[in-house]
């Protein structure tokens, strides 16, 4: 049985505005071992050595960032997932991330991944008109919040069959 090379995780995360969603992917990283580039600085020679793929951002006008999906859609769409990926993001409103995300998870199905967890917390949002009232949750995400992003990150990384994909050749 010849040894397959290790795989690493890796967060492609496009934090813009507060840096709520950076310090998420942080904790996040730490506890996987990941390593954090945004979509502009992510090659997709890259994916060849990730077993487990995040991403993440904030929410503007109830969508995740432009950039993840302009990422993803340079990929080739596939015939059937094989890699595993995660979801996160932040928000001023989380509760309605299941309808948020569901945009990426249908993409992310196209391009060969399958979804197995999806983690969102609050985080400071100025967004349009509520800079005017000095924004939401002004001091998220908070040290619950990292400790449920922590908690969520452990919860993938005990289940080690996530980190590994099904070899694909294209």
């Amino acid at each position: 049985m010849e040894n397959s090379p290790k795989q690493f995780p890796l967060l492609v995360v496009k934090s813009v505005h507060h840096g709520n969603t950076a310090k998420i992917a942080r904790v996040i990283a730490g506890v996987l071992g990941a390593e954090v580039s945004s979509p502009e600085e992510t090659p997709y020679s890259s994916l060849a050595a990730c077993g487990l793929v995040g991403f993440g951002s904030g929410v503007n006008y109830g969508q995740l960032h432009p950039a993840l999906f302009e990422w993803l859609s340079g990929l080739p769409d596939a015939i059937k997932p094989t890699r595993p990926a995660f979801i996160f993001s932040t928000s001023g409103l989380p509760f309605l991330a299941k309808l948020w995300h569901c945009p990426l998870r249908r993409l992310l199905s196209r391009k060969g991944f399958y979804t197995v967890g999806e983690f969102t917390c609050r985080g400071f949002d100025t967004w349009g008109p509520l800079w005017l009232a000095g924004g939401l949750n002004k001091k998220h995400p908070d040290q619950r919040d990292l400790q449920r992003a922590r908690d969520f990150a452990q919860k993938l990384a005990s289940s080690g069959r996530l980190f590994q994909s099904v070899p694909v050749h294209v």
